[in-house]
């Protein structure tokens, strides 16, 4: 066992990952590990030899996990993705150092070597404050960020509103070699937005437990691979759990051997799998297949016995026009089992951004979004709800549309600009129906 160093701040961290990786320090944990009762694992702070990080995961599948990952994995992470982009490069960070996505920009800069810009602590992520970031990054070399979905969400709509501010973070961004968008789920029409304003924006799916991403644009990294495995009557026509493999898979869970047995399998041949919770889908010919993930497994809702993936209706919901950011959820019905609920906010509304996510900061703290408390909520105008209705059920199907829309300041989140679904669905719990069952 050795024992894992907690940072005390931003550049502490830094120092502490690079050595961690090279081999010159001990283990580090951004945070303080939990604690554990007393023969439940090992001692407080201890962790297994070969470990480089201890990441605590956002806890979106329950109860948070401490994931084990070693020097090696991290690094085949950064060389797989410096390869797809083009080469090593300089990084700026946006996202709290406290999570996968926020420190693996932390080792892919030490391992490129070529420098990291880091956003001032503490403070929102906003348009302005992004272009400024932007502009200390050194250019004349390949420059990457990674931005959650919101914070995307967030440049293009102020650019879209014709503020100075939106318009200098979109030009900002367009200035950057490579933009990594993961963490949560992307509304294809964000996505298509920022892409032809000239945004080179990368799609990237992973977790934890491989290192952050090892999927871009649906195509695994070098070295990683994808497969699907049955996942019961939750899956739809060619979908199925998704596993992954490859270099960049964490040791396991710290102080969990029956929890990482559960999750990490080895075939006969030797490799090693992680199982996600996630459905996907893979499209293409079998030696180039591309990867869509259609959402969790655990967030499928059964409405009147018709499965609906959440995922799906986001999309689409999001394509209506006043539509800022779209969570759909089910709560219990009488008659149906599940009713479907779109929790969404308004294209250009006003909101706290003093909480907003994203933003980096010291060790042991986290940058989360402002929840919305009940007195934000509010049913949508009818008009809003007949066009989410109406265009869910044209391009889905009718049991898809959702049965009430309702309308908040902003979604509640947690860890790096994730939506918490659990507290989405309290809030459809807590509002009136607007429909009659």
């Amino acid at each position: 066992m050795n024992r894992a160093v907690v940072p005390a701040d931003l550049d502490a961290l830094v120092a502490a990952v690079g050595a961690a990786l090279d081999g010159d320090g001990p283990p580090v944990a951004p945070v303080p590990l939990l604690p554990r009762p007393p023969g439940s694992g090992p001692a407080a702070g201890d962790v297994p030899a070969g470990t480089a990080l201890v990441l605590r995961t956002s806890g979106s599948t329950g109860a948070p996990r401490e994931v084990l990952l070693g020097a090696d994995a991290l690094r085949a992470s950064g060389a797989a993705t410096h390869e797809r982009l083009g080469g090593p490069g300089h990084w700026l960070l946006t996202l709290p150092p406290t999570h996968v996505a926020g420190v693996q920009v932390v080792a892919r800069a030490h391992a490129a070597g070529r420098g990291l810009t880091v956003a001032p602590a503490g403070e929102p992520f906003t348009p302005g404050g992004f272009a400024a970031l932007v502009a200390r990054a050194p250019r004349g070399e390949r420059r990457y960020v990674s931005l959650v979905p919101t914070q995307l969400h967030r440049l293009v709509e102020a650019a879209d509103a014709g503020s100075a501010d939106g318009a200098a973070g979109l030009d900002a961004l367009r200035s950057l070699d490579a933009v990594l968008l993961g963490g949560a789920a992307t509304p294809p029409a964000l996505l298509r937005r920022a892409r032809s304003a000239g945004a080179r924006v990368v799609t990237t799916y992973g977790m934890t437990e491989t290192c952050g991403g090892c999927v871009y644009d649906g195509v695994p990294l070098p070295g990683a691979r994808v497969r699907l495995v049955p996942a019961g009557d939750a899956e739809g026509e060619g979908a199925g759990v998704v596993e992954l493999s490859g270099p960049f898979l964490a040791h396991g869970y710290l102080g969990e051997p029956d929890g990482t047995a559960a999750a990490f399998r080895t075939d006969d041949d030797g490799t090693r799998w992680f199982r996600t919770s996630d459905l996907g889908r893979l499209d293409g010919p079998a030696d180039a297949p591309v990867l869509t993930v259609l959402g969790r497994a655990d967030d499928v809702i059964v409405s009147g016995g018709v499965n609906v993936a959440p995922a799906a209706v986001e999309a689409v919901v999001g394509e209506v026009g006043g539509v800022g950011e779209a969570c759909v959820v089910g709560v219990p019905h009488p008659e149906w089992g599940q009713e479907v609920v779109a929790v969404v906010t308004l294209a250009g509304a006003q909101r706290d951004d003093g909480a907003a996510s994203g933003t980096a900061g010291t060790a042991g703290t986290a940058g989360t979004a402002g929840t919305a408390g009940a007195g934000g909520v509010t049913s949508a105008p009818p008009e809003l709800v007949a066009a989410v209705r109406g265009r869910v059920a044209d391009r889905l199907e009718r049991a898809a549309a959702p049965r009430r829309v309702l309308v908040v300041p902003d979604l509640p989140r947690r860890g790096p600009g994730k939506v918490d679904r659990a507290a989405v669905a309290r809030i459809a719990v807590g509002h009136g129906r607007t429909l009659p069952g």
